[in-house]
This record gives C-alpha cells, sequence and structure tokens, in this order.
C-alpha cells in the first residue's frame, strides 16, 4: 500500500512522553474519492515498535457504496529499504509486482513482499463475488537494519492455521508464540499475530520479554494491560515484560493484532513510500522513480487510469530521522 498523502508530513522524532495508547487519525488512500484508512504508525508519540514502522487499518468499507464501484486502487509505486505485510479480514485485493509476482490477497493469509533495494507494485480490491463485497484488513511495513536493506526484491505467502488458546484462537502470520510459528522469513526477531477472543476471554499471554508489543484493535471491546482500546486504536508495552494481559469486556467477539520485535536501534528517515538512513537517501530514490530508473523495475498488467504514482515534492528542508522515545 502507498502513503498516498499529497504532502507528506515530515516529523521531527524527539524523544517526548510516551502515553500507553496511540490513536488513529485518518487519510485517504489514493486520493480525494478514494477510501479512507486509519493510521496509527508511525507518530510523533512513536516511529516504531520493533521494526513494524507503519499501520493503516481500513473498513468494513462496503464497495457497493465506494465511487463507481472501486474500492482499493492503488498504482503502481515504489518502495525501499522495508517489506509490506498484508492481512484481510475480508475482501480480496490483488497485488502485482515490478518481481514478476502476481497474487491475490485473502483472508488469514500473508503476502509480505520485500522490497529490498527497489521495488514497484499496484494493489485493487476485487469487486465481484460475494465474498469481495465489504473490504477490511490491515497494512503493515516492517523496516529493514541497514546491513540488509539493499537486499533482492522477494515475496512470501503463508496461511497460518488457527490455533485454539483458551477462549481465543491465534493465527500466527510472522514470528513465534504460544508453541505457533510462522515459517516466514523476517531481517529482525518480529512477531506478527491476530487473535480472535469470545466474549468475557481473559488472556494472560506468556510473551518474549525481549520484544515491544503492540495491540491494534479491529473489532470489539478489549482491554490491554488494563487500558480500554477504541476501534483501531494501537496499545504499546515496552520491553522487559514477561508477560501481555488482554481481556475482552463486551458481550461479543473481540479480534485483535498483535505487533512485536526487539526495539530497533538504527534511526531512519521515512519519507512518502521509502525508508532510507539520510536525506540525500530519499532524494535519490525520488528522483529514481521520477525518471523511470531500473532500481525499481514496472508493473505488467495493471489496467487503472494511472499507470504509475508521481511522488510529492520534497520539502524545503532536510528530512531528519525519526527516534523513537527512551524508554
Amino acid at each position: 500500500m502507498s502513503n498516498t498523502d499529497p504532502v507528506p508530513a515530515e516529523v521531527a522524532c524527539a524523544p517526548s512522553p510516551f502515553t500507553s495508547v496511540l490513536h488513529p487519525r485518518e487519510v485517504p488512500l489514493g486520493g480525494p474519492r478514494a477510501i479512507r484508512v486509519r493510521r496509527t504508525l508511525p507518530q510523533r508519540e512513536r516511529s516504531l515498535i520493533g521494526a513494524w514502522c507503519f499501520a493503516d487499518h481500513y473498513g468494513p468499507h462496503d464497495l457497493r457504496s465506494s465511487p463507481g464501484g472501486t474500492g482499493m486502487d492503488v498504482p503502481p509505486h515504489p518502495h525501499t529499504g522495508l517489506q509490506t505485510v498484508s492481512w484481510l479480514f475480508s475482501g480480496e485485493i490483488e497485488h502485482r509486482d515490478s518481481a514478476g509476482v502476481h497474487a491475490m490477497v485473502r483472508p488469514g493469509e500473508l503476502n509480505l513482499m520485500t522490497a529490498g533495494a527497489g521495488i514497484c507494485h499496484s494493489e485493487v480490491s476485487v469487486i465481484s463475488g460475494p465474498a469481495a463485497t465489504v473490504l477490511h484488513g490491515v497494512q503493515l511495513w516492517v523496516a529493514l537494519p541497514d546491513a540488509d536493506r539493499d537486499t533482492d526484491r522477494d515475496f512470501a505467502h503463508f496461511a497460518p492455521p488457527p490455533q485454539s488458546l483458551g477462549d481465543a484462537t491465534l493465527r500466527v502470520f510472522l514470528g513465534e508464540l504460544a508453541g505457533a510459528r510462522s515459517p516466514v522469513h523476517t531481517f529482525t526477531p518480529l512477531l506478527g499475530a491476530q487473535l480472535d477472543l469470545d466474549p468475557g476471554a481473559d488472556l494472560s499471554l506468556d510473551i518474549d520479554r525481549r520484544f515491544e508489543h503492540g495491540v491494534l484493535l479491529d473489532q470489539g471491546s478489549v482491554d490491554v494491560a488494563g487500558t480500554t482500546l477504541d476501534i483501531a486504536d494501537l496499545a504499546f508495552q515496552q520491553a522487559g515484560c514477561d508477560q501481555l494481559s488482554i481481556v475482552n469486556r463486551g458481550d461479543e467477539p473481540a479480534r485483535v493484532l498483535l505487533l512485536g520485535g526487539t526495539p530497533f536501534p538504527e534511526q531512519l528517515i521515512m519519507w512518502w513510500n521509502f525508508v532510507g538512513r539520510s536525506h540525500d537517501d530519499i532524494a535519490t530514490y525520488r528522483r529514481q522513480w521520477q525518471d523511470r530508473d531500473d532500481r525499481f523495475g514496472s508493473v505488467v498488467g495493471y489496467t487503472g487510469s494511472t499507470t504509475r504514482l508521481p511522488a510529492p515534492p520534497l520539502p524545503n528542508g532536510r528530512l531528519r530521522p525519526r527516534a523513537n522515545p527512551a524508554p
């Protein structure tokens, strides 16, 4: 998914007091007539949770009510220095990228794209068939460490089997939790999982104390470590904890995503769809994208009215690294 803000904000992330919950902000995806998404990462209060550096939550969005019935239609756009993680609760998205991958994103199935030194891709929601009428999911990015940020393009798919966990159902799509493990390779230690909680479920999860953790509420009413979340809120728990408490206080089922990872020690500059280490990195990526450089390749088979997203102009000042507040 692209960061389609027409004027991407530069965020000076000096250390600041951190509250236990990050609240989302709404941004358009793909222009003024497009669907809107709820973005919780990055923010001034926190840029990363482990290597997770970007989180958009969207839907449930009835495609029949969208302008022209198109839903999500993101033309070819570039990425560097990251992996994209696509995870759906309902609907279907067609993915095409410049590594030659043509794949469908379906509920409960992980699609992970490694941008490495450079890739471009398109994402279009499927609007035919009864299962495709409601689009609902998340798009996440993972920052690559400096030693691996110029790795080759890659793509992985994995459908994690559901696992009973008391009054909850667990699906681990990245990393390991409660004996379930994903085979998908990551470049830093990570956790990504979906938890579906029955009404009244009270979970105390044994977690890796090396990890920072975030809990994103998709539906229902839950408390995380004693704090009540609203839809699309992202609760944060620092590293050093052995357990994480999640309680469904409501009378209906609830669903959350659990994200985790070891604290990411490197400072990043993240602007538009690029992750780099300096202003000059970003300026170079932008110029190469605009010049149709081979770094990003091209997408075959996308049929939208816009062949590729143009990069927005750089700000007048120099971009500065993002830094998390100190623990």
